[in-house]
């Protein structure tokens, strides 16, 4: 039988400004460990401190842009594309932007606050 998601769950987001985490599959909302499903909605001058996932990360962007960095070079992912961070790659996302982004993220396996592994600050 089909099961409803009824809400999603708000997860704590890292960065320089408020964004916003809506996990509707995943270890947090469903108890999910081998995907995530969230809706992320973060504001324009939005960066987040670089990372080492060991997820990879399948993001969507809805509208707006995201700007993603990585070893050797950097990318822009506007709206109606989509980009694929692989496990292990280090990665920053920000919203360099004046109009904050809205997109999907999937993860595989599931997002869990331990497995980003951030740059220290």
């Amino acid at each position: 039988m089909p099961e409803l998601i009824a809400q999603p769950t708000r997860v704590t987001a890292a960065g320089n400004k408020p964004k916003l985490i809506d996990e509707y599959v995943g270890r947090v909302n469903t108890g999910t460990e081998g995907l995530s499903i969230a809706h992320m909605r973060s504001p324009g001058g939005w960066v987040e401190p670089g990372q080492r996932p060991e997820f990879d990360e399948y993001t969507v962007v809805l509208r707006g842009a995201v700007q993603v960095e990585f070893d050797g070079g950097q990318m822009v992912v506007s709206a109606g594309q989509g980009v694929l961070t692989r496990a292990g790659e280090w990665i920053r996302y920000s919203t360099p932007g004046e109009e904050g982004p809205g997109y999907i993220a999937v993860c595989l396996p599931a997002f869990a606050p331990g497995t980003v592994r951030r740059d220290e600050a």
